[in-house]
């Protein structure tokens, strides 16, 4: 495979040629294209050396090549490591002022970033705004580990270590997305956590930030899908050519997907459902007793069952089997059950073509920007499959990947 791998002027750029040694050791044909500041932390004879092609940054070099088209047009990957605050900026910007930036403006093939700089610049609005702009144009992005940073600091900002970056570039390599693959196809994604309003002021709620669900939007509509998305309670952008529907609760949620259902050949229900809603809402906000003769006494919530969303749609889909239904089962696991065991029992009790099983809890999954799981199906011909551990958008690929068959 032809890779090209872009450095950005950062500490970690030092990382990058371990990347590269990872790269050219596994077969692969490397390209090194450094910024000009990366050539002042790495010098251009290392990158030669360990590559054996020539290293260049201008599109001054060797014009009779045109390497600011060619590089990119001959790329099966670009990676981008490390990718500093200002190289995501020009990205996502789609600034050409360089050899890397032209590269990534002609690329076709899978684009991954790395990024790596300080926490107070990888948590700044503007990063986090051009990291989105760069989701949303279908690249993927690895985020930063958290640990020692340049000097004393320390904190989220830290280039992942090679081989962890080397392992999603290696996913995409063996199974690269199909660009277009879902032309045509009409998907339903569901995504974020509903919320069931206790009284004006307070709710029943989830840590469910929408991440995967608008991931899966995300890809689905660059591999060619019209795609609705069905959003409860994310603080998300909207991924681009993706139509929103806006929810907030479980019953809301029940009627939107349903209102989708004829229409899709594929519905992913992503989002964290709210299993239980109180029996009555409050007009007014609850409030503390203040009786001295019974300080800790407490309201008692009545509690009655939402909807199952997923077994609906399974039971109201056609005789056809159409569409698709993709359900997402976020476990903990007890004492008695795995959380795969789990999870193989609500494939049986829901129904659906396929279930993805992810472990959740406290600091797992919920929030966070990686995620591993494992994709179950209804049919016994398909092996059940581990992705990850992977950012989302590459989860969502595997998800996509894994769903194709059933629509073909």
């Amino acid at each position: 495979m032809n890779i090209v791998l872009g450095v950005g002027g950062g500490i970690a750029a030092y990382k990058a040629a371990l990347l590269l040694r990872l790269f050219t050791e596994n077969g692969h044909s490397v390209t090194v294209v450094p910024t000009a500041a990366a050539l002042r932390f790495v010098g251009e004879p290392t990158w030669a050396a360990l590559s054996g092609k020539p290293v260049h940054t201008g599109v001054w070099e060797a014009v009779e090549q045109v390497p600011h088209v060619r590089i990119g047009q001959q790329a099966d990957l670009v990676v981008v490591a490390p990718a500093t605050a200002d190289l995501l900026a020009r990205a996502a910007a789609g600034l050409a002022d360089d050899l890397l930036t032209t590269t990534l403006l002609t690329a076709r093939c899978p684009v991954v970033f790395a990024p790596a700089m300080h926490t107070e610049m990888w948590d700044h609005p503007a990063t986090q705004a051009n990291v989105e702009t760069l989701l949303e144009r279908g690249a993927h992005v690895i985020p930063p580990a958290s640990g020692r940073l340049t000097g004393a600091d320390t904190g989220p900002g830290r280039l992942p270590e090679p081989e962890a970056i080397y392992a999603v570039c290696s996913h995409l390599l063996r199974q690269p997305p199909a660009a277009g693959d879902y032309a045509g196809r009409r998907v339903v994604i569901s995504a974020g956590g509903t919320r069931e309003p206790l009284d004006p002021v307070r709710f029943l709620g989830n840590r469910s930030s929408g991440k995967q669900g608008y991931a899966l939007a995300a890809r689905a509509a660059a591999r060619g899908a019209v795609v609705r998305l069905v959003s409860a309670n994310a603080s998300l952008p909207a991924p681009a050519g993706v139509e929103i529907i806006n929810v907030g609760t479980a019953l809301e949620m029940q009627e939107a997907v349903a209102e989708q259902q004829d229409w899709a050949d594929l519905v992913i229900m992503a989002a964290a459902v709210a299993d239980f809603r109180p029996a009555a809402y409050v007009e007014t906000k609850i409030k503390k007793t203040h009786d001295p003769d019974r300080p800790d006494e407490a309201p008692v919530i009545e509690l009655i069952r939402n909807p199952d969303i997923l077994a609906d749609l399974v039971s109201a889909r056609g005789a056809g089997g159409t569409p698709v239904i993709v359900g997402f089962a976020a476990e903990t696991g007890d004492a008695e059950h795995t959380v795969l065991e789990l999870g193989a029992q609500k494939l049986a009790r829901k129904g659906c073509d396929l279930l993805v099983v992810n472990e959740v809890g406290t600091d797992k999954t919920f929030g966070k920007d990686e995620n591993t799981v494992h994709i179950l199906f209804r049919d016994a011909q398909y092996p059940p499959q581990q992705a990850g551990p992977a950012g989302k958008d590459v989860i969502a690929d595997a998800v996509l990947d894994a769903a194709a068959p059933l629509l073909r």
